[in-house]
C-alpha cells in the first residue's frame, strides 16, 4: 500500500518585477558611488603620504581621479608639508558625489517604486492511495487546485477558489 502527497505552490505579485528593477538600479548607483569614493579616498591617502608620482599605478590613479576632482580643485588651497599634501578639495568632491548619489537614488525611488500589491497564491495538492490488490497501473488520485488572492493589510478581502477532481480506479 502506497500513500503519497505532493504540494505545489506558486505566487504571483503585481508590480514585483518593477520593484526588483528599481532595487537593482539603486544598488547599481550605490556600487558606482562606492567605487568612485574608494578611488578618490585612495588618491587622498596617496597624496597625504607622498607616494612617488612617477610610479605607474600612482600616475594611473591620479589621471583617472583628476576628471572627478578637477571641478573642486580651485575651491580651497591644499596644505602641504614637504611632499605631503592634504587635498581638501578631494574630500569635498567625495561629499558632493555622495549627495548626488543619494539624490539620484531618491529620484529613482520616487519615479519608479511601486508599493507592494496583491499577491495571488496558487496551491495544487495531489494525494493518492494505491491499495495492495490494485494493479500497478491503476491508482486512486485526488487533485485539489486552490487559488488564494490576498490583498494588502490595509484591506481585509480574501478570495478563495477551490477545484477538486477525484478519479477512482476503473472510471477512465
Amino acid at each position: 500500500m502506497t500513500d503519497y502527497r505532493d504540494v505545489r505552490t506558486t505566487e504571483h505579485e503585481q508590480g514585483r518585477e518593477q520593484r526588483v528593477a528599481t532595487f537593482k538600479a539603486t544598488q547599481m548607483i550605490w556600487l558606482l558611488l562606492g567605487i568612485l569614493e574608494a578611488v578618490i579616498a585612495l588618491r587622498v591617502v596617496f597624496k597625504l603620504i607622498a607616494v612617488n608620482a612617477a610610479n605607474p599605478f600612482a600616475t594611473l590613479l591620479y589621471n583617472v581621479t583628476h576628471l572627478f576632482v578637477a571641478p573642486f580643485a580651485s575651491l580651497t588651497s591644499a596644505p602641504a608639508v614637504g611632499g605631503m599634501v592634504l587635498e581638501i578639495s578631494s574630500i569635498l568632491a567625495m561629499i558632493v558625489y555622495l549627495l548626488i548619489a543619494w539624490a539620484l537614488v531618491r529620484i529613482v525611488d520616487v519615479l519608479f517604486y511601486r508599493p507592494r500589491g496583491r499577491v495571488s497564491v496558487r496551491q495544487m495538492v495531489v494525494s493518492g492511495h494505491t491499495p495492495q490488490q490494485a494493479p500497478l497501473d491503476v491508482s486512486q488520485t485526488m487533485t485539489t487546485d486552490r487559488t488564494t488572492t490576498q490583498t494588502p493589510i490595509s484591506t481585509s478581502q480574501t478570495t478563495v477558489t477551490e477545484r477538486t477532481n477525484t478519479q477512482v480506479p476503473g472510471s477512465l
